[in-house]
């Protein structure tokens, strides 16, 4: 039987999942939009249907949400606080049109909502926030722009010969392929922490025993509200992501979705809850730089990696004060 408390879990955990799912529509379709390979309209309902299929085809991630950061039966107020503070983080910044990330929102908030409820910091299992949160927050980013490097010198000695025109028009149709990939390697990841968070709060319900495997109708409900959020678009963030970081070409495009959902790839094999968002924007960087350093506007960029770097530490004074505040009237 649900508890009322477990009901309103649950419905700010929608609330989250739709907020990601906009928040970070940009991830998968910015490149593509604003190289005009595809109208926004068929980007968004193609990124909201691989988003679907990835959130389907893995749990590594949501396990990894659901046992691996704190080791303490929480209740379900500290549960609900997580989720308000990271709600409240990615409102602020999908406002103000910067791409941080949902992961990293929720992670944080989790962390803080636990060592205010526990009343101690060991509760938080340290060893693998750092190797399964802290590590890949750096390394994701930094392997994204690798391949997007890599990769982009790689096109540019295979199509050193082609027309321009001819290139573009090659490159135009394969960013639907990469677009594709990217926002089923965004259902793969981001979905997964929203399958954590509700099955801790199962757990803590006692509808589901301690290191049980995510639920297949949370699965289901978590892919398809991913899907809703993503239909409803992501204007702001994309506008960042497509144009600010540097002059959008369809090779460019292709190159950086490609790199980043490779990258993606990596750490979900791990179980490593990383940024979408972070990753493209690096891979977009990447494949700028591989033609001209003085292409990519590094002022946007400094921008974007103080907020990447603020999320955490920012989230994590969320959590812990709005559980606080809810532990007081729960």
């Amino acid at each position: 039987m649900f508890s009322p408390l477990l009901i309103a879990v649950l419905i700010a955990a929608t609330t989250f999942e739709l907020i990601n799912g906009f928040h970070d529509t940009a991830n998968a379709i910015a490149t593509t939009v604003y190289t005009r390979a595809l109208t926004p309209t068929l980007a968004i309902g193609m990124s909201a249907a691989m988003n679907f299929i990835g959130a389907l085809t893995n749990d590594s991630v949501a396990l990894t949400v659901a046992h691996g950061l704190v080791s303490t039966d929480l209740h379900l107020y500290a549960i609900l606080a997580a989720l308000i503070g990271s709600i409240a983080w990615d409102l602020f910044t999908w406002w103000r049109g910067i791409p941080s990330s949902s992961s990293h929102a929720l992670i944080g908030s989790l962390i803080g909502a636990t060592i205010v409820f526990s009343g101690s910091l060991r509760t938080v299992e340290w060893g693998n926030v750092l190797g399964k949160v802290v590590i890949p927050l750096f390394t994701s980013p930094l392997i994204g722009m690798l391949i997007g490097f890599s990769v982009m010198h790689l096109v540019f000695e295979l199509f050193a010969e082609w027309p321009h025109a001819k290139a573009n028009g090659l490159f135009h149709k394969a960013q639907i392929c990469s677009s594709a990939f990217m926002a089923y390697s965004h259902g793969c990841n981001d979905a997964q922490k929203t399958m954590g968070i509700i099955t801790l709060a199962l757990i803590a319900s006692g509808l589901q025993p301690a290191g049980s495997d995510v639920q297949l109708w949370v699965k289901i409900f978590c892919a398809a509200t991913m899907a809703v959020g993503t239909a409803v678009g992501g204007q702001r963030v994309m506008k960042t992501v497509g144009q600010g970081v540097t002059k959008l070409e369809p090779v460019m495009g292709f190159v950086s979705e490609t790199s980043s959902a490779i990258a993606i790839q990596i750490m979900t094999a791990l179980g490593a809850p990383v940024s979408t968002t972070q990753v493209i924007t690096t891979s977009i960087m990447g494949a700028g730089s591989a033609r001209s350093i003085k292409k990519v506007r590094w002022g946007t960029a400094r921008s974007i990696i103080g907020a990447w770097i603020l999320t955490l530490p920012a989230t994590i004074a969320l959590g812990g004060v709005f559980a606080f505040v809810v532990g007081m009237f729960l």
